[in-house]
């Protein structure tokens, strides 16, 4: 198991427990004990535990994990999620990314796509983000342009908010946007932890032709402390199968279309297997 990974798998043991002794942890995670503390050190250092005499535990900021400490969390659900969005974009567009793991997903899943990967002379792709970690691995892909707003950096999702970025998004007009959430409640629709973050994400999906927000089936439910919008930005809400049926409905009473991902391949680019329903399947 890579450094990384252990960090993740120690957060969430924590976040099963609330408290780990260092020898516990070691024997749970399959490390020596002198490994194990270096590890809690290093997430001690960035707030995302708190050492105790023999141990840790977790944290009061640890809701808002870095991005490359959260990869773990509902995993299958995400990637296919991405693999939808992904099939919703077509060749050519201008695409909108606000910050999260779960947005990250789809950067990854558009970076790997085979139509968008083909060398050419000219970028297959825009993709506008206020992710300081999505334009870091989508800049290197000379197959797609990737745009950065300005602004001030958030130390722990990485996103970029404030007049800056507001000033760049208005002098920019998106085909497609995806908006991450960290909760989705039919009346209240997408909220986040930041009102920085949420107003930034709101204006991203404000200048989309068309505006998507999406997040798993754990957020549904849930309302954080900012509003980022309902339908009165968005017109679609694209979550995985685990959303309860009434509640699926629920979100299209107050004007949400809902799209819900299924594990297994999504056809890059096919448009009607991740926008339109088919006979006998809840996608729509």
């Amino acid at each position: 198991m890579k450094r990384h990974e252990r960090m993740n798998a120690l957060l969430e043991l924590l976040g099963q427990s609330g408290s780990l002794e260092v020898e516990e942890a070691a024997t749970a995670l399959e490390v020596s004990a002198a490994t194990m503390r270096r590890d809690m050190d290093a997430l001690a250092e960035q707030q995302l535990l708190t050492r105790t005499r023999g141990g840790a535990v977790l944290s009061a900021v640890t809701y808002d994990l870095p991005i490359r400490y959260k990869r773990g969390h509902h995993t299958a659900a995400k990637e296919a999620l991405a693999r939808t969005a992904a099939a919703m974009v077509e060749r050519g567009s201008v695409i909108g990314l606000s910050g999260g793991t779960t947005t990250t997903e789809i950067a990854r899943a558009l970076a790997t796509r085979a139509d968008l990967a083909e060398p050419g002379p000219q970028p297959h792709l825009t993709i506008v983000t206020n992710a300081l970690n999505i334009a870091n691995e989508l800049a290197v892909r000379p197959q797609i342009k990737t745009v950065l707003t300005g602004g001030v950096a958030h130390s722990r999702t990485f996103e970029l908010t404030g007049p800056y970025s507001e000033l760049m998004l208005r002098q920019v007009s998106v085909d497609l946007a995806f908006i991450g959430a960290n909760g989705m409640d039919p009346q209240t629709g997408a909220t986040v932890h930041d009102e920085a973050e949420a107003r930034i994400n709101g204006l991203m999906a404000e200048r989309a032709e068309r505006a998507v927000v999406v997040t798993d089936s754990s957020k549904v439910g849930v309302r954080c402390f900012a509003r980022v919008g309902g339908s009165e930005i968005f017109d679609t809400f694209l979550t995985d199968t685990g959303i309860p049926e009434p509640v699926r409905r629920e979100f299209e009473e107050c004007g949400l279309r809902v799209v819900l991902a299924e594990e297994g391949p999504a056809e890059p680019g096919d448009r009607a297997s991740a926008d339109q329903p088919d006979e006998g399947r809840r996608a729509d």
